[in-house]
């Protein structure tokens, strides 16, 4: 039985939500005439920008966004993560992620989801009728569950991610075609699933938004080569979420959402190399290429974006910073990252964030010790195989912001100002009717009472 066989209303409303990722909030409003069917949404709904988390990167944000939580709670605080109580890292994936997504939310209660292409869920879960892992995924035969929804994804050449690499080359239009081809299919099998699965949540993410994002959004500010180009691939989002809305039963809500906001990028900032400058940190050896290979002298290392970790006695293998000085440590090198300055003078940090008041809950130990939420345009890198520069410039010239994420629910008793990520959740659990205990959010419903 699909969605459009159900007796209306027969167990409970529904929920569509689509993620569009790395969409900010004001490049959309400032094409609402063009965006029709988001404006659309925006008139007769509610929407607005929202805050991301601490820090800004998809992989700790979409745990956030699917749980309420922050990272202390998820365990997830970026695209690499270190081990505890050692210096070698690991990639989070779907199971690393130690809190509760809303998906099981709505299994728990005998409710139905279908899941698709949301980053940071491989491998598929099987507690829900149907899942397709996204990025990181490494094949579609291993990211779907069940089987038999690998072969209908491999019949259509749906693509788990676009091919970034082809976003390097000074010619986009390889890029932009790539990135067209897997927005297509995304949604071929978004709209297929949405009419023939009985489902109660449908959760599902167009992820290659971030992509074009990072290779065109200097063109879209700047009206660089390529704004054209960038616009006419919002144009084709705008229409693909406009068929999902008209394609809906009336008991089921839309919405749409961004994890973080986007903005020009300017200069990378290549951390590890600002520290080993500044005589904070310094390695065993010339042929350095890991976090595992700095020497026990370093007083504070850094992992993308922009978390910085003490080198502390008892809590890294070979720590150098004491207990007692600890304090006086992170507070010397929090002054002199809110200090540094780029190649214009502008402050690389909007401000710097301690663990105490970024994180907290049961996954905490591998929390960084400070996170710099930095200023429009300054790229957080982390790299240890050395860079010769502080301040670079790399092939990609967008990146994440804090600010300016976007929401839309398609209920005109949203109440958008000042949200943030972590609304999201038990918003959408307010709207599926499904009962939920508000102190286990870091958010609360943007539904008035």
């Amino acid at each position: 039985m699909g969605l459009f066989d159900r007796i209306r209303g027969d167990d409970g409303p529904r929920v569509a939500f689509i993620g569009i990722d790395g969409v900010p909030y004001s490049m959309l409003a400032e094409h609402f005439d063009e965006f029709e069917n988001l404006a659309a949404i925006a008139e007769e709904g509610s929407s607005g920008p929202i805050d991301s988390i601490v820090p800004p990167e998809s992989s700790a944000c979409w745990p956030a966004l699917t749980t309420g939580v922050n990272p202390g709670e998820t365990g997830v605080y970026g695209f690499q993560d270190r081990e505890v109580g050692s210096y070698e890292t690991y990639v989070p994936m779907g199971r690393d992620v130690q809190a509760t997504r809303i998906w099981n939310r709505v299994h728990d209660a005998d409710r139905r989801a279908t899941v698709m292409n949301v980053p940071v869920t491989f491998p598929p879960q099987r507690d829900v009728q149907r899942m397709v892992s996204g990025f990181l995924s490494p094949s579609i035969d291993k990211a779907a569950y069940p089987d038999e929804f690998a072969g209908y994804l491999e019949g259509i050449d749906y693509k788990i991610d676009v091919n970034a690499k082809l976003g390097h080359d000074d010619d986009k239009a390889d890029f932009i075609e790539d990135a067209h081809e897997t927005l297509d299919r995304r949604h071929e099998a978004f709209t297929e699933y949405i009419e023939q699965d009985d489902w109660d949540l449908f959760f599902g993410v167009f992820m290659t938004t971030d992509r074009v994002n990072h290779f065109l959004f200097k063109d879209y500010e700047h009206d660089g080569e390529y704004k054209e180009e960038f616009l006419d691939f919002y144009r084709k989002v705008d229409q693909y979420i406009g068929e999902i809305r008209e394609s809906l039963p009336d008991d089921v809500t839309l919405v749409v959402a961004s994890d973080h906001g986007f903005t020009t990028l300017h200069h990378e900032v290549h951390f590890n190399e600002w520290l080993e400058q500044e005589g904070w940190l310094s390695y065993q050896d010339d042929d350095h290429e890991e976090l595992g290979d700095i020497a026990e002298e370093t007083k504070a290392y850094s992992l993308i974006p922009g978390r910085f970790y003490i080198n502390k006695e008892g809590r890294e293998p070979r720590g150098s910073v004491p207990e007692d000085e600890y304090e006086d440590v992170r507070d010397e090198l929090q002054a002199e990252l809110e200090a540094l300055e780029g190649p214009d003078g502008t402050k690389v940090a909007d401000r710097v964030v301690t663990r105490e008041d970024a994180f907290r809950g049961d996954h905490s130990d591998i929390a960084p010790d400070l996170v710099v939420v930095p200023n429009h345009g300054f790229d957080l890198k982390a790299g240890f195989k050395g860079s010769d520069e502080v301040f670079d410039v790399g092939p990609r010239n967008g990146m994440h912001s804090f600010d300016n994420a976007c929401l839309f629910v398609d209920e005109p008793d949203a109440r958008i100002e000042d949200a943030d990520l972590y609304d999201i959740a038990p918003t959408m659990l307010e709207l599926l009717d499904v009962d939920y205990n508000r102190s286990e959010f870091d958010g609360s419903s943007l539904l008035t009472s």
